[in-house]
């Protein structure tokens, strides 16, 4: 029997490539987001479309009450809003911590009960190298990436007893409409303050990042592969960039990694 998955931030992205792939892998997809109407073409996939506001409790829960026991859950619902910290307001900070995590733990908290009674199920987080290391004007992203990547380290060791995997993607530079957003975010919040400098060189190197980024069917094939292997790595990099930035950020000290990341600012 076709296993069942359950895809949020399904209308564009990591999300939709990763849907429209597994229901052309012969899974039985979900594909939740927001925006319902973007989600009508895939239906040509066999991808049965699903509303689902992170943010909110009761769409939450009436999404996995509508699918009943999910046996994959991808959260790849994600906000990148950026911004220097002292400009940023706390409710958009809250609100990036909301759909980055808080949404993800109550939607993990909602399917676990039923992969416990199955004894499987599969939950795959997506990070990113931001999980791993911070630009600047991305304090509050970076900060809810880096939180998934503990959640989930946690999590593993929670439920494994129960025949349960949880793994981390961490993706580097991948074709979505989060990098767009993000900068004009940046640049809304702090094109007029004593950080807009700095807002336009990250702005810049973000431009340069998006022509060489990676298509998100690099990252729903690490997917695949993850859910798909019998002992799944706790962690699946791929990306632009991915590999060697976090080698670097593991090989360099601090101070010597703030060097090189500032010398790409300009």
């Amino acid at each position: 029997m076709a296993k069942t998955v359950l895809v949020t931030g399904a209308s564009s992205g990591i999300g939709k490539a990763t849907a429209i792939y597994l229901a052309q892998n012969g899974y039985q997809v979900y594909g939740a987001a927001r925006r319902l109407n973007r989600l009508q073409e895939l239906n040509t996939f066999g991808i049965i479309p699903i509303s689902l506001d992170v943010t909110k409790e009761e769409s939450i829960e009436a999404c996995v009450a509508s699918i009943g026991s999910v046996d994959i859950l991808i959260n790849s619902a994600g906000l990148g809003s950026y911004g220097a910290l002292e400009d940023v307001p706390i409710p958009e900070a809250k609100n990036q911590m909301e759909i980055n995590l808080f949404g993800v733990a109550r939607l993990i908290q909602l399917v676990l009960p039923q992969m416990r009674k199955n004894r499987y199920g599969k939950i795959v987080n997506i990070s990113s190298v931001g999980g791993k290391m911070g630009l600047p004007m991305g304090s509050w992203y970076h900060a809810s990436k880096f939180a998934l990547e503990g959640m989930s380290d946690c999590l593993r060791n929670e439920v494994r007893q129960f025949g349960i995997d949880v793994i981390v993607i961490e993706p580097g530079g991948t074709q979505s409409e989060m990098m767009a957003i993000g900068a004009e975010n940046m640049q809304r919040v702090s094109k007029k303050s004593v950080y807009s400098n700095l807002a336009t060189g990250i702005q810049k190197m973000y431009a340069n990042m998006e022509k060489n980024a990676a298509a998100p069917i690099v990252v729903a094939r690490l997917i695949k592969k993850g859910i798909e292997a019998k002992h799944p790595k706790t962690r699946y990099i791929g990306g632009t960039m991915a590999k060697p930035m976090l080698f670097m950020r593991k090989l360099l000290s601090d101070k010597l990694f703030d060097k090189m990341i500032m010398s790409q600012i300009k």
